[in-house]
Parts: structure tokens; C-alpha cells; sequence
């Protein structure tokens, strides 16, 4: 054992120095070199389309500057940013409110709500990020109860686009107040109760039931004077028939030829055969003969 130890290479003293040394520095790259990488990832911020952001810095709190799309620089671990959705999103309340008739009346609203870009450092200081959640269903709710109260049931059926522009005149303006901008408001549904219901139905089958008795009168009145006038008619007819008659006695014959050819007509279009007399066709010949030999 000892001459192996013997026939080993010993070390320089400079080259054991050097490696003692090298240790230290290593690290000191390694670190720097992670630092390096941390400050290049934790210095820059995308920000999406249809968003904005804003930067919360360390010293001197919210930055009054709004960032649009794109790549933005920051300071590592003293800023960080807080990204924002600015494009119109829907809320859908559901309310039960009275009428002013005192009928109560269940109505939904769905509202297209966004931030302004321009006031999202003082909409973070004052609401946070969840503003829709804070402020959207109590001033709806309340502004809903409001104009609700300003009609009468069936009004609110009649005129739902006027209240519709009503409830979106006055969101407009209570939203504004919070830095929020109302795109679109429209009334989703808009019920009332089953006492309501059944009262309503109950007076349109009225209204439809006179209106038809109405008809039924109106339709009789004019049978009647479609009866008198075919009765005044038939008057003056039979006037009219008597003095010819009375004028002229060839009347009643020429008249008898007349139902003669129309009856000699109808039983000749027949497939059956038949044979009449003279005075089945409500001629008389004899009486002819002697009518003419009178004339």
C-alpha cells in the first residue's frame, strides 16, 4: 500500500488553489444568471385584445396610466399589473316589483354592461375588479322597482317599449356614476300572477263573446230589411203582374208557355223517359184554341 501511495501523481499547489476558488464563482454566475432571468420575465405584461390594464406599484399604489393592447414593460417585484375586460358582457336579473295598480309583476332584464377604459385606476380603488357583482344588481333592481311602479299592469303589456326606454334612461344615468357604460337593455319576460292572468283571460272572452253578440244583431237586423225589401219587391211584383193581367188576359197564357218549356226542359235532360199530358205541362189546348179564336 505504501508504494502505491508512493507511485501516485501529486497536485501542483498552484491547480489546488484554482479549483478552490473556481467554487464560489460558479455560484456567483449561477445567481446572477437567475436573477437575470427572473428581472426579463417579471419585466414585461401582455395585455389582450379587448382588455386593459392598469399597474399597482409598491411606493406609490395604483398608476393613473391605462395600458391598451400589447406588450408593456414593468418593474420587477415592485409593479404588477391588474388586467381588465373591457368588452360588453350580459347580467340577467330576475325581479318581482308592484305595478302601480298594485298587481305584482315578475320581470327579467338583461343588460349589456363595460367598463370606461379612461377610469379603471379609480374604478380599482373604489370597487376592485368584481364591479359588475357589487354595483350591477342593486342599482337594477332599484331602478326596475321604480318605473314598474309608474304603470298600471296593463300598461306595462301595452307599452313595454316605452318602459323599456325609461328603465334604460335611468340605468344609463346611475351606471355612469360608477364609471360603467350601459350598451343594451331589454326586457327579457314579464309575467304576472295567476289571479291577474285569469282576470285578463276572463275579460277577453268577454270583449269576444259581445263582439259576437254584437254580430248576431247586426247579421239580423240586416235579414230583416233583406226580408222587407224582398217582401216590397214581391208587392210591386204582383201589382205589377195583376194590372197586366187585368190589361192583357194573354198574360196568364204566355206565362203558362214559359213553365211549360221550362219543365219540357228539365225532364229532357233526364235519362228516364216520360210521358205528360197537356195539362201536367199546364197547357190547355182547348182554352188556347178558344182564346184564339175569341181574338
Amino acid at each position: 500500500m505504501e508504494n502505491m501511495k508512493n507511485k501516485m501523481p501529486k497536485m501542483p499547489p498552484g491547480a489546488a488553489n484554482a479549483a478552490a476558488a473556481g467554487g464560489p464563482l460558479l455560484a456567483r454566475v449561477a445567481l446572477l444568471g437567475g436573477a437575470v432571468v427572473y428581472g426579463l420575465a417579471n419585466s414585461i405584461f401582455n395585455v389582450e385584445g379587448g382588455h386593459r390594464a392598469i399597474v399597482f406599484n409598491r411606493v406609490v399604489g395604483v398608476k393613473d396610466e391605462v395600458f391598451a393592447e400589447g406588450t408593456h414593460f414593468m418593474l420587477p417585484w415592485f409593479e404588477r399589473p391588474i388586467i381588465y375586460d373591457v368588452r360588453a358582457r350580459p347580467n340577467v336579473i330576475q325581479t318581482t316589483s308592484g305595478s302601480h295598480d298594485l298587481q305584482m309583476v315578475n320581470i327579467g332584464l338583461r343588460v349589456l354592461t363595460r367598463p370606461m377604459p379612461s377610469k379603471l385606476p379609480e374604478m380599482y380603488r373604489t370597487l376592485g375588479t368584481d364591479y359588475g357583482e357589487r354595483v350591477l344588481p342593486s342599482i337594477i333592481q332599484e331602478t326596475l322597482k321604480n318605473v314598474i311602479a309608474q304603470y298600471n299592469a296593463s300598461q306595462l303589456l301595452t307599452m313595454r317599449e316605452v318602459v323599456s326606454r325609461d328603465i334604460r334612461r335611468i340605468l344609463t344615468e346611475r351606471a355612469k356614476y360608477f364609471n360603467i357604460v350601459l350598451d343594451d337593455v331589454s326586457i327579457t319576460n314579464l309575467t304576472f300572477s295567476r289571479e291577474y292572468t285569469g282576470a285578463v283571460e276572463a275579460k277577453q272572452v268577454a270583449q269576444q263573446e259581445a263582439e259576437r253578440a254584437k254580430f248576431i244583431v247586426e247579421r239580423a237586423l240586416q235579414e230583416k230589411e233583406s226580408a222587407i225589401i224582398k217582401a216590397r219587391g214581391e208587392a210591386e211584383s204582383a201589382t205589377l203582374i195583376g194590372r197586366a193581367i187585368a190589361s192583357n188576359p194573354a198574360f196568364i197564357t204566355l206565362r203558362k208557355i214559359e213553365a211549360a218549356r221550362e219543365i219540357s226542359s228539365t225532364i229532357a235532360s233526364s235519362s228516364n223517359k216520360v210521358y205528360l199530358s197537356s195539362d201536367s205541362l199546364l197547357l190547355n189546348l182547348k182554352e188556347l184554341q178558344n182564346e184564339i179564336k175569341k181574338t
